[in-house]
């Protein structure tokens, strides 16, 4: 009877201890019982806000790249910055879904890193032609 009651102890003892480092979780709850709280939303909303100020850039930068009459390289210009916020629209979109789907929500995909990264590279390359 006292192993079973010094086992029970100890038990106690040790997930108390294994939750002490975490706040806000309950003593040991393991990475299975996480809750993630409000940072999902957050990261939706971030991804929301981006996906928003990407659109303004492309609109911003196709505007510009016929301000001076429509030519040639002017509409190549406008052309590849809607195909870039076409790209980005859908890594967000995508992101966004998969935010708000589960309560713990897969990781970024390589290829949506990927993608999101060089229309990022691709807008800076364009802010860069036009100051230029």
């Amino acid at each position: 009877m006292s192993g079973t009651g010094s086992g029970a102890e100890s038990g106690s003892g040790a997930e108390s201890g294994s939750g002490a480092g975490s706040y806000g979780a309950r003593p040991g709850a393991g990475a299975a019982d996480r809750d993630p709280g409000l940072q999902p939303e957050r990261t939706r909303l971030a991804w929301r806000r981006t996906t928003l100020s990407c659109t303004v850039v492309a609109v911003l930068a196709g505007k510009q790249a016929i301000h001076d009459g429509v030519t040639a390289t002017g509409l190549v210009a406008a052309g590849l910055s809607a195909l870039v916020w076409v790209g980005f629209l859908a890594v967000g979109h995508r992101r966004i879904q998969s935010l708000g789907a589960t309560a713990r929500p897969l990781p970024l995909s390589h290829r949506g890193a990927l993608l999101a990264a060089v229309c990022t590279v691709a807008f800076a390359g364009f802010a860069v032609a036009v100051v230029l």
